[in-house]
């Protein structure tokens, strides 16, 4: 049992205390509180509209500077919410810095520098790097941060308050490098290759543990074993993909104990005080993991505890923080009486040489000098394309270089350049004829398209029409690494397609005519039905399904690679207002077709140019 705070004194407790001096906009009177529940349950389902749609990169630790594997989790996520304001939904994306803990204070102490020095430097990296990526996010938090400190102490003490955090000795395995204790269990013996050193190692990360024993607070995590369960059974695609869903139900189910949160001051002085204790430090993996509440604007006043976004849609994090993310965050809201995220995707990684790529062995790729090699569009789709969800990738630049000429310069861009720089045919025209905004739901409203196109044609059709719902199918599984493979996949089909249609011979046909004084070549082709408005229509109706493919994948690319995509739509020349989600219907758009940029001769007018470097 716990001890309640100054429970014999008439004095404040300390969580009254700091309520007072820092929260006294949370309080609301009783009976303003039943008005607003009244108000507010007028209208349930507008307020969960009305609700911005929150999503999550992890904060980045600052002991050493970011990899290609930190740029994918931000394009990851960003791209996620692009998703969503492409369908027209308010969406709010949190980045930033992890900036306390033993790690920090090692490396900082290393370095020769004061901490709050070393993790500015830090920040303003990852800062940089979000910018350079092109990264849409409102807000960018460190743990540093003032509010952050307040909600943290906020937090500690009502976890106290209500008897989930006491006083104890701890003795365990200890990884610095990994922030937590491990049981032992999960340590081995092994032998470090860089040193040859015999070392305890993690058996999980393969990180050096050590032994420790000493005095700290623990959280009693065991006491949410059954809720924990409960939430899993009931929310079964809570973490994505399926297979760490199961891995964390067992760990919680067989695995389960409680959690050391703080550390004795002589050990840890670099992170936020226990505030009812100065001896000791909290716990690093506690005050980062509030960070995703204090950004949405915990603690919550009533009645706006969704304006900023809480609680979160998805949590994008690496496979290696699982733990924290699935298990311990979980847990503390539960105990904080918070609302859970709706889910977590937590993403594979990227290796080099088929090894993890990890600070503390310089076995990475600095992001910085990718971008500058391949440019954001390349870096953004590559990572995106090829990035795994389930399973690892290796990340190699002649893989970046046959990727780009494959599906971008050699598919999307070949495709946008035949159709919108090809001779012969009138893109605009074609568009007139086809394109049906008021019935385009349906494929027989396409009778000139259905009825008089080859089987080739029809199916080319089928597979346009359906293209938006099998995008947005993969984004809503959260897995947008299929979602863009579909995309290039459509490219690839009406590129195969075109060939086999080839307007290009139609077009020389029709020139045959037109220069055959004689008028023989006319009658024949009059003969045959396939004379001039005949072979016109069947011009137009290839280049019509080739550019709503075009514009289609333009929209839905949107998200992905923001700048490439704008100019693929201003090439076939979609007006502005028309790239949301509601115009990504076959045939919605009637009114496009004449570029809205001047399309030159050679690499001017091409989408995907050549790389600078190839090698």
């Amino acid at each position: 049992m716990r001890v309640p705070i100054n429970a014999a004194s008439t004095q404040p407790t300390p969580l009254q205390s700091l309520i007072s001096r820092r929260w006294r906009p949370q309080w609301v009177c009783v009976s303003c509180r039943h008005q607003q529940r009244r108000q507010q349950g007028s209208n349930t389902a507008q307020k969960a509209l009305d609700k911005p749609y929150y999503v999550t990169t992890p904060i980045f630790y600052v002991n050493a500077a970011p990899h290609v594997g930190h740029m994918y989790t931000m394009v990851l996520t960003d791209v996620m919410k692009r998703w969503q304001v492409l369908k027209g939904r308010k969406a709010i994306l949190m980045t930033g810095t992890d900036e306390h803990g033993m790690k920090i204070q090692q490396a900082a102490a290393k370095a020769n520098t004061q901490p709050k020095e070393f993790c500015d430097k830090g920040s303003d990296t990852f800062k940089d790097l979000a910018k350079k990526i092109d990264i849409s996010n409102e807000v960018f938090i460190r743990t540093t941060d003032q509010r952050h400190k307040e909600a943290v102490e906020y937090a500690w003490l009502r976890l106290w308050d209500k008897g989930y955090i006491y006083e104890s000795k701890h003795e365990g395995w200890y990884s610095v490098s990994d922030e937590t204790f491990y049981p032992p269990t999960q340590v081995q013996l092994i032998v470090d290759p860089p040193t040859g050193r015999k070392i305890m190692a993690s058996i999980e990360t393969g990180k050096e543990v050590e032994w420790t024993s000493e005095r700290n607070y623990h959280f009693r995590l065991t006491a949410f074993k059954e809720k924990l369960l409960g939430f899993y059974k009931s929310n079964p695609d809570f973490v994505v993909p399926r297979t760490r869903m199961e891995d964390v139900a067992n760990h919680v189910n067989t695995a389960l104990t409680d959690l050391s949160v703080s550390r004795p001051v002589e050990r840890l002085t670099w992170g936020i005080r226990v505030p009812t204790d100065e001896s000791q430090t909290i716990y690093v993996w506690l005050d980062a993991l509030l960070n995703y509440a204090t950004v949405a604007g915990y603690p919550f006043t009533p009645g706006q505890e969704h304006a900023g976004g809480w609680p979160a849609d998805i949590h994008v994090v690496g496979k290696d923080i699982v733990r924290f993310h699935c298990i311990y965050w979980p847990a503390f809201l539960m105990a904080l009486d918070l609302p859970l995220p709706k889910q977590i995707l937590t993403h594979a990684h990227w290796t080099l040489g088929r090894q993890k790529m990890a600070k503390s062995t310089g076995n990475v790729v600095n992001p910085f000098w990718a971008l500058e090699r391949f440019g954001i569009d390349t870096m953004r789709w590559y990572l995106i394309h090829e990035g795994g969800i389930s399973d690892d990738a290796d990340y190699d630049n002649r893989f970046i270089i046959e990727k780009y000429k494959k599906h971008l310069q050699g598919g999307l861009g070949n495709l946008t350049s035949r159709i919108m720089r090809g001779k012969g045919w009138d893109v605009q025209r074609a568009v007139k004829r086809y394109a049906h905004p008021d019935h385009s739901s349906e494929l027989e409203t396409y009778p000139a398209v259905s009825e008089e196109a080859s089987r080739d044609g029809r199916r080319a059709l089928g597979r346009v029409r359906e293209l938006p719902e099998r995008v947005d199918s993969h984004m809503r599984d959260l897995h947008p690494n299929r979602a863009l493979q579909a995309l290039s996949k459509a490219v690839a089909d009406i590129n195969g397609y075109l060939q086999q249609a080839s307007p290009w011979t139609v077009v020389t046909r029709l020139q045959q005519i037109a220069s055959d004084t004689t008028g023989t070549e006319l009658h024949e082709a009059m003969r045959a039905g396939q004379g001039p408005d005949e072979l016109e229509a069947e011009i137009d109706r290839t280049i019509y399904l080739a550019a709503e493919t075009l514009r289609m994948v333009g929209i839905m690319l949107q998200p992905f690679t923001p700048d490439a995509s704008k100019r693929l739509l201003d090439m076939v020349g979609v007006a502005a207002e028309r790239r949301s989600w509601e115009w990504c219907v076959l045939g919605k758009d009637d009114e496009y077709g004449q570029p809205l940029v001047e399309i030159g001769k050679g690499e001017k007018g091409v989408l995907f140019p050549s790389l600078v470097s190839e090698y």
